[in-house]
């Protein structure tokens, strides 16, 4: 196993658990939240800004790599920390929920997904193998198998043949792994790879909200056997009690000492809901995408910041925010911004939404440690929104 990961406080009253992933780039405390860096960047942001954020991991897409710069390049500057400047953690995913995306553009087969690029129309085939070797190219921490992503809602047959396709294809993947992998990593001594040391695959489930299928598939890729789990196809248009009940009993099919990744998910109430759930880790755009279209997140729920209402307001986005955007600018200068589109304005929007993010999971990990989960979680249930209290 390229990573290690280590429980370090559990909460009395729900699944709810601290840990640490222990990686080659550093570690990461859980749970945690990763901001989405899809061509090796997250949008709007520099490497040092999301340094100032505290961003332990983040996450970038294989699809989008492949396409532009390619993977080979990216394997020529060293891998992708060095091509992008970034020391830390990086989870890569297998491109495979984009590739799905592309209606009318992609073809399924038992081998692979054969698809047109979104950019030029070129032909391109992604294999659970290819997807490995680009992967490990780029030289992320964590990666992801190809697996089938389907839409919501779709019939029993089609989650079906998902489900069946996922665990052939999470065999395949961990088995090309084995083979490129396990050989290059240094020993530790003792004649043993160090636990630390080069990339880990996660497994992912799939099944719709067909809770047998979910519990077929979890079962079998457990027993496949990867460094950690992943829950995937959910996000994607089910009614929230679907996506609470789905992961719930996944997160309890799932194995105890491993590190439980909930795909693409979601706003702050869903992430504090899941850790309740026992999820570790989290990404989603929504953070950064929304604070592009001037959508802030804040203590009492989302405003829209380019609204009229703004236009005179002297006060901060979130009064009970401490990050530097409220501590320094008013509701009214960046709601300007937004009005005369100038790019500071997603800056900001986005620093104060990727702070809002990061910080709660901050304080989630910290109810944790001491006791207080079950007040941080009431509180989300039943209050208006989440504080954002660190220094």
């Amino acid at each position: 196993m390229g990573m290690r990961f280590t429980v370090v406080a559990k909460d009395a009253g729900t699944r709810a658990r601290a840990g640490i992933l222990h990686t080659a780039h550093g570690d990461v405390e859980t749970p945690v939240f990763m901001p989405v860096g899809t061509a090796g960047t997250v949008k709007a942001m520099t490497q040092t800004m999301l340094e100032e954020l505290g961003a332990q991991i983040i996450l970038a897409n294989t699809y989008h790599l492949c396409m532009r710069p390619g993977h080979e390049m990216v394997r020529e500057f060293g891998g992708l920390h060095r091509f992008i400047s970034w020391p830390h953690a990086i989870l890569t995913d297998s491109g495979g929920f984009q590739v799905m995306s592309l209606k009318g553009l992609g073809k399924v087969t038992d081998d692979g997904v054969w698809f047109r690029s979104h950019l030029d129309g070129s032909p391109h085939f992604f294999s659970p193998e290819s997807v490995m070797e680009f992967q490990l190219s780029l030289g992320a921490d964590i990666i992801m198998p190809l697996d089938e992503c389907v839409d919501y809602p779709a019939s029993h047959e089609t989650l079906k043949r998902s489900v069946r396709l996922t665990g052939r294809w999470a065999e395949r993947s961990k088995k090309y792994f084995e083979a490129n992998v396990a050989a290059s990593r240094e020993p530790d001594g003792s004649g043993h790879a160090k636990a630390n040391n080069g990339p880990s695959l996660f497994g992912i489930v799939q099944g719709g909200t067909d809770l047998d299928l979910r519990r077929e598939s979890a079962l079998e890729i457990s027993e496949i056997g990867f460094d950690g789990y992943a829950i995937g196809g959910l996000s994607v248009g089910e009614p929230k009690e679907e996506l609470y009940g789905v992961t719930e009993h996944v997160a309890g099919w799932l194995p105890e000492d491993r590190p439980r990744y909930l795909m693409g998910v979601g706003t702050p109430e869903d992430l504090v809901r899941c850790v309740a759930l026992g999820i570790d880790m989290f990404d989603c755009v929504m953070p950064t995408r929304n604070a592009r279209n001037g959508s802030v997140f804040t203590s009492e729920g989302k405003l829209v910041i380019k609204s009229a209402r703004y236009a005179h307001d002297p006060g901060p986005i979130d009064p009970a925010c401490s990050c530097i955007v409220c501590r320094r600018y008013s509701r009214a200068y960046i709601r300007h911004l937004f009005a005369v589109g100038e790019i500071s304005a997603s800056v900001l929007a986005t620093f104060h939404n990727l702070w809002f993010y990061l910080d709660m999971m901050r304080r989630v990990r910290q109810a944790i440690y001491f006791g207080g989960f079950g007040k941080l979680l009431g509180g989300v249930l039943g209050g208006p929104g989440l504080t954002s209290q660190s220094a």
